[in-house]
């Protein structure tokens, strides 16, 4: 089987998969209900959910500018965030063999010879240590869930937030300790970039005119956003909305609202994400700090 087979027979899967999950959540909700909560959602508070998840994005640039310029890539911050642009449209709407995050290391690689190990390296560091902050999150916010399943499990929910700590900065000095020097600062824009997306989906609740039950809601959210990493749909379609479908059959929450807020979510991501098509038809220069035209 050829490279290029294989790639298109992988894309025409997650069409598959995504088509399916859509299908699925068509087939368990009312959406008449979803349809009519979002007509009457409030545009300023989607204006400001959409500035969120564009200053969380921005803020993930600059990240992964912290592990490029950690290998000697030394990006100025403008050139990298318009490859993190391009890389955000490729992974959404040209998931046929060019991923975001494969054509970034393929330029970084091809221009700056930083050796491929390391490239894949730091892009995938850079996706865990966003992860990381995902699940002490998540962590913190089961702590405020009132259900019975995390209450019986609090110890082990206040002793995972240190350790999965521990254990990632571990990994790090272990496997990449050329990226070490770093991992505080990446630490700290993950935690920014995360808390700009849950203000977010309090933005969107806030639209829709969601009342309380706001832990939950968040927490379904954090929980979905690692749901979506997964590589088994376009862009996360579909298992993103499944998750929460049945986070809210399981915390008690209204599944219409919550498919609401996954599908207004999504529409944020991908309107932002759109943007990148400016630098697919004209590729982004990569200046080093300090290079001027």
């Amino acid at each position: 089987m050829t490279e290029k087979l294989r790639k298109r027979l992988i894309t025409a899967l997650k069409f598959v998969v995504s088509a399916a999950l859509v299908y699925f959540i068509f087939t368990k909700i009312d959406f008449a209900d979803v349809t009519r909560t979002l007509k009457g959602s409030n545009p300023f508070y989607l204006f400001l959910g959409i500035l969120l998840v564009a200053l969380s994005k921005i803020l993930a640039s600059f990240r992964l500018n912290l592990y490029f310029h950690q290998i000697g890539v030394k990006l100025s911050q403008i050139s990298n965030l318009k490859l993190y642009v391009l890389g955000m449209f490729y992974n959404l709407f040209l998931p046929g063999g060019i991923g975001g995050d494969a054509y970034k290391g393929y330029v970084i690689q091809k221009k700056y010879k930083s050796g491929t190990k390391k490239v894949v390296s730091v892009l995938l560091l850079d996706r865990l240590s966003g992860m990381l902050l995902i699940f002490i999150y998540a962590c913190a916010l089961a702590l405020l869930l009132k259900t019975h399943f995390f209450e019986k499990f609090t110890w082990l929910v206040v002793l995972a937030i240190p350790l999965s700590i521990l254990v990632f900065w571990f990994l790090n000095k272990k496997f990449f300790s050329y990226a070490l020097p770093v991992f505080w600062g990446s630490f700290i824009y993950s935690a920014f970039v995360q808390l700009s997306q849950l203000v977010c989906i309090l933005c969107i609740l806030k639209a829709l005119s969601v009342p309380l039950d706001t832990y939950a809601y968040l927490f379904v959210f954090l929980v979905s956003s690692i749901v979506s990493v997964i590589p088994l749909t376009i862009g996360g379609i579909g298992s993103r909305e499944v998750t929460f479908l049945y986070g809210a059959k399981w915390l008690g929450l209204d599944a219409g609202t919550s498919i609401s807020i996954s599908f207004v979510f999504f529409l944020i991501t991908a309107l932002i994400s759109f943007f990148g098509i400016v630098y697919h038809f004209k590729k982004p220069e990569l200046e080093v700090v300090g290079q001027s035209n």
